[in-house]
């Protein structure tokens, strides 16, 4: 049997690349299963400091696979298991301990869309292009896209977005704030593994408490707060020493 989610190991992170290119990495209940193991066994791995999350062959991901929707919403207990086991990947992205880089290119869509907007970073391809289709196809949006995304390009341009199904291209989530970089085609892996690179470079705990900082900070006291306990414990960092000592030596 085919196995929907391959994971390479490198030096520093972990690559999962989606892997039903056939149907374009759409979205079933074995590519859910598949990712959520990869990212569980990733998210424990704490010798790495970030993930990247690729899609085989012509897409990212498509979204739901419509050929299984019919399974899918037989009983509202298949539904329900179907649609939590969908909103469990967003849980392991968000609240993953390293920084999830997505690195997009041909189609994403719906879910595949969504998982870009749960990730850390974003590069894509300028091939890259997106639309949400749920609400045109009597469905609804999941990931936590109804809060992530208005955080992302504000209240009105997310309603658009979800309500209107408008296709756009990587240059334009660029502008929404959903893509961070678009690059080539035949850059996007290279562009992804390099900021992995550099992230590997950090020290590891004050990239988690960067992370950790940015999500749970919801004011400005709470920010300040989170940013002093981190800045304490690095002042206290044998590695900070280390590494300040050898700045002028550059």
């Amino acid at each position: 049997m085919t196995t929907t989610v391959l994971t390479t190991e490198a030096p520093g992170h972990r690559l999962l690349t989606l892997n039903r290119p056939e149907r374009l990495n759409a979205i079933n209940g074995a590519l859910l299963d598949g990712l959520a193991a990869g990212l569980a066994a990733a998210n424990a791995d704490r010798s790495i400091a970030s993930v990247i999350l690729t899609g085989a062959g012509r897409a990212f991901c498509a979204g739901d696979d419509l050929k299984e929707f019919e399974a899918q919403a037989r009983t509202e207990a298949e539904a329900r298991s179907h649609v939590e086991r969908i909103q469990a990947i967003t849980r392991l992205i968000v609240g993953s301990p390293h920084i999830v880089i997505v690195a997009a290119s041909g189609w994403a869509v719906g879910g595949g869309l969504e998982w870009t907007i749960n990730a850390d970073l974003v590069v894509m391809a300028d091939d890259t292009r997106c639309f949400f289709p749920e609400l045109s196809l009597g469905l609804f949006v999941t990931g936590g896209v109804t809060y992530l995304l208005p955080e992302r390009c504000g209240r009105q341009q997310a309603l658009e977005l979800m309500l209107l199904s408008e296709r756009f291209d990587a240059a334009r989530a660029k502008e929404l704030g959903i893509a961070g970089r678009v690059v080539p085609r035949g850059r996007l892996l290279d562009e992804a593994t390099e900021m992995a690179a550099k992230i590997a470079a950090l020290p590891v705990a004050r990239v988690r408490e960067l992370k950790r900082a940015i999500q749970c900070a919801t004011n400005l006291d709470t920010a300040m707060t989170l940013e002093t306990e981190a800045t304490i414990a690095a002042f206290l960092d044998p590695d900070t020493a280390r590494r300040i000592a050898g700045f002028g030596r550059r």
